[in-house]
């Protein structure tokens, strides 16, 4: 379809986007017969890639069963087991899930258990969020308003409920010269401190935070220790932590939820993408035993709800999703792939002019652009180089996940790299190579560095 024949309001209305026809595996497959090595998972949705046969059936057992039944009738075992998969995995005392239809929906939830959970304990004051600058939490209007991509906010903020934000944990970008990891992070911990402190203690319901930082600036994982320095601060002020695994969870990082690997038990997570793996559209708030307990013996009602919240064919398709991640120990795998895909990145760019850094964790890697290796100056905004990168890998056959505003919301490029989690060690070669191809030509003639 083109921009004049199409009847659907794309993103982009001016393009004319080549029609996805089918997926297998690592791949998808065009109206023409090309076939697209996905190294994104779409924006890092399909963790087991396309078309497992035990997921396809699983929907249509559901379908055939049960495929909607409205929440304030009936449960049903699907989300049952699925709840209690998730609670039985998950860190510390974060007992039940609150499902939903997507990212942004949990990031909603999350906010809004946050703040009833206040009303409920008689703090009702407590109506503040913190987040941080180069932070991403959805599109809605209250996850764009705690976000701080500032892209993706500056049409929007007449209508955003006001929200703060304080540096984030971006050493790559933020650590200061000679300074160590630790002196680091008692810098932002200090920071957020500060900033609680200012707002007054008592006004200050959480601290959102994305785990391993995603599209916004392309995979950027904390600094050592940073998130247990972070806890104590909310702990010490009776402030929230709620951290967004959207993109970082289920099993993206090598681990099924991205904060075991940094030692710390939120009092929220929300999770998405790789929960249903692009199966069915599903996401989940999880809820620590404290909050849970204040909402169930003092109004007893949560205030708030979807049409399709806990949607039986979505809880199914993302109960086999899980199954299959556990049974075929793709966890393992996502940490072998991911140490592999990192090394072979660095070593293709070692010498590269416009390759910065190359980061992240499992099989979330995020390569920065510049337009000078030594002072990390990026390349000019107007010369658009991640989404020349994309075209470049479009053409040969390469899916990757492109951003711009990678610094500020305007300046800086990055790619992310997100491919499924049965990707093989063969695949993450050609990823390579195909990407390593892609940034050669959109950078050939790169113009120099503006800051």
């Amino acid at each position: 379809m083109t921009p004049s024949t199409t009847a659907v309001f794309h993103r982009d209305p001016r393009k004319t986007l080549p029609t996805a026809v089918g997926g297998e595996g690592m791949t998808l497959i065009d109206s023409d017969g090309k076939r697209y090595l996905d190294a994104c998972g779409g924006a890092a949705v399909s963790c087991l890639g396309h078309g497992h046969p035990r997921v396809v059936e699983a929907i249509c057992k559901q379908v055939r069963a049960l495929a909607y039944a409205h929440t304030s009738f009936f449960t049903t075992d699907v989300a049952e087991e699925l709840a209690a998969r998730l609670t039985a995995a998950a860190p510390g005392d974060l007992d039940h899930v609150y499902f939903v239809s997507g990212g942004s929906e949990a990031i909603e939830a999350a906010l809004k258990l946050a703040r009833q959970y206040f009303v409920e304990i008689g703090q009702p004051q407590r109506q503040l969020f913190i987040a941080r600058r180069q932070s991403y939490h959805g599109n809605t209007l209250g996850a764009l308003a705690i976000g701080g991509n500032a892209w993706r906010r500056e049409p929007f903020l007449p209508l955003l409920v006001p929200a703060h934000h304080v540096s984030p944990c971006f050493a790559y970008r933020e650590r200061l010269d000679g300074e160590t990891d630790g002196q680091y992070v008692q810098r932002l911990a200090d920071e957020l401190d500060a900033k609680i402190v200012e707002l007054g203690s008592e006004n200050v319901a959480a601290f959102v935070a994305e785990t391993v930082v995603g599209a916004t600036a392309g995979a950027v994982p904390p600094v050592a220790d940073y998130f247990r320095r972070i806890r104590s601060v909310c702990d010490r002020h009776g402030v929230l932590l709620l951290l967004d695994e959207v993109m970082s969870g289920m099993g993206r990082t090598g681990y099924l939820f991205a904060c075991e690997e940094d030692g710390v038990v939120p009092d929220l997570i929300a999770i998405a993408k790789g929960l249903g793996g692009g199966y069915q559209p599903i996401g989940a708030t999880l809820v620590s035993r404290r909050i849970y307990d204040a909402i169930t013996r003092g109004s007893g009602f949560f205030q708030h709800g979807h049409t399709y919240i806990g949607h039986a064919t979505a809880c199914a398709a993302a109960l086999e999703v899980q199954k299959v991640i556990a049974e075929e120990n793709l966890l393992a795998n996502v940490r072998g792939r991911g140490e592999q895909l990192r090394t072979a990145l660095r070593a293709r760019f070692a010498d590269h002019a416009h390759v910065g850094d190359v980061r992240g964790r499992g099989l979330f890697v995020g390569v920065e652009l510049v337009a000078d290796r030594a002072t990390k100056a990026p390349l000019p905004p107007a010369h658009k180089t991640h989404a020349r990168v994309k075209a470049e890998a479009m053409q040969r056959g390469l899916m990757v996940y492109p951003m711009g505003g990678t610094i500020d919301g305007q300046r800086g490029d990055h790619i992310l790299l997100a491919p499924p989690f049965i990707a093989t060690a063969q695949d993450i070669d050609a990823i390579v190579e195909r990407l390593g191809d892609a940034v050669d030509a959109a950078t050939a003639h790169a113009p120099e560095a503006v800051w």
